[in-house]
């Protein structure tokens, strides 16, 4: 298993446990019922990311900036498209919604996007520093 796969895994795990754990404690009081669609989102986001710029990498080892940069675009359009529809779709009309809503949506991009840059920074570099010959 490629070692981003297992890291991937490993944090997917880590960040969804306490979530499924809160939400069967507290319910929709403390987790937001679309919780698990901005965790879905997310993970797929980052997941994607990460492939882009691990292929745009092994094309031209200079091209770690340009697809890292890529990636957090489409992530931040992407997640703003999210927000926007389930804000259009009425999750404000509910008591509290908007509140766990947007905890939930900050918690899940900030700590998604932390892991992005921690994993290609320390999956990435090495592979790109090993082609680059000056």
């Amino acid at each position: 298993m490629p070692k981003f796969l297992r890291q991937f895994l490993l944090f997917t795990a880590a960040l969804g446990l306490p979530i499924y754990v809160l939400h069967r404690l507290y319910g929709t009081a403390v987790v937001h019922p679309r919780t698990g669609l901005i965790f879905a989102v997310m993970a797929a986001l980052t997941y994607f990311a990460y492939s882009l710029t691990a292929r745009l990498v092994a094309r031209d080892p200079n091209s770690l900036a340009a697809g890292y940069l890529i990636g957090m675009t489409v992530r931040l359009l992407v997640s703003l498209g999210l927000v926007t529809w389930l804000l259009a779709g009425g999750i404000a009309r509910e008591p509290r919604g908007i509140w766990t809503f947007l905890g939930a949506f900050f918690i899940l991009y900030f700590s998604w996007a932390g892991f992005e840059i921690w994993a290609t920074l320390s999956n990435l570099r090495p592979i790109s520093g090993k082609q680059v010959t000056q």
